[in-house]
């Protein structure tokens, strides 16, 4: 049986909760024939990876996708790349706030995920959940995670497969926001169950438009 290791992170940025978190916590165990094991992540920066490390070496996963927030989005967004740039708009839950560093000095500028992110939302978008590539992580404590995972698969791990996605705000969190995007819970929770059943059944991603214009 395949092992998907599924991450959230805790609520960060003065929200009091991270629809990601919560999301993650509502998956079902088992999608598609595969485990899913669902793990809490600080939103700090160096110790959101060495937490993610230390899960990812416990539960020896064959998939790893981590799963933030990203408040303004309208749809559920498998990440593309990451970038080695620590550039933090804000402090983290710790009070860090590292400004234009990289994040390991012996990684690749960027790396690529290699989940099949078309396949992922085309899953999503077939069962009627709003989805699309996204191709910037950001360069908060999400871009740290994402290239941190995949330069642990590159230096370590190279037989698991791994990437990010970000969720939109929650109806709750947008409420008081004004002309801010959400989406229900229930529904980000089941786009996520989607992107992992599309992630364990296919091992190589579809071809399929995805590209933006800027």
């Amino acid at each position: 049986m395949k092992k998907v290791l599924i991450t959230g992170f805790d609520p960060f940025g003065g929200e009091k909760i991270n629809p990601a978190l919560e999301a993650v916590k509502k998956i079902n165990s088992n999608i598609a024939g595969a485990e899913v094991i669902k793990v809490e992540i600080p939103t700090v920066f160096r110790k959101s990876l060495e937490k993610l490390e230390e899960a990812i070496v416990t539960h020896k996963p064959d998939i790893v996708i981590c799963i933030g927030q990203a408040g303004g989005r309208f749809d559920i967004t498998p990440e593309r790349v990451a970038i080695n740039v620590d550039d933090a708009r804000i402090k983290d839950n710790d009070g860090n706030q590292p400004l234009d560093i990289s994040i390991f000095e012996d990684g690749e500028n960027a790396y690529f995920s290699n989940l099949p992110i078309k396949a992922m939302v085309e899953e999503m978008r077939s069962n009627g959940i709003p989805s699309s590539v996204s191709n910037t992580a950001g360069t908060f404590v999400c871009n740290h995670v994402m290239y941190g995972l995949l330069y642990m698969l590159d230096k370590k791990f190279d037989n698991i497969k791994g990437g990010f996605i970000h969720v939109p705000f929650i109806p709750s969190q947008a409420v008081t926001k004004g002309n801010v995007p959400s989406m229900s819970l229930e529904h980000i929770t089941k786009g996520l169950e989607c992107a992992i059943k599309a992630a364990v059944e296919n091992n190589a991603d579809i071809k399929a438009i995805g590209g933006t214009i800027c």
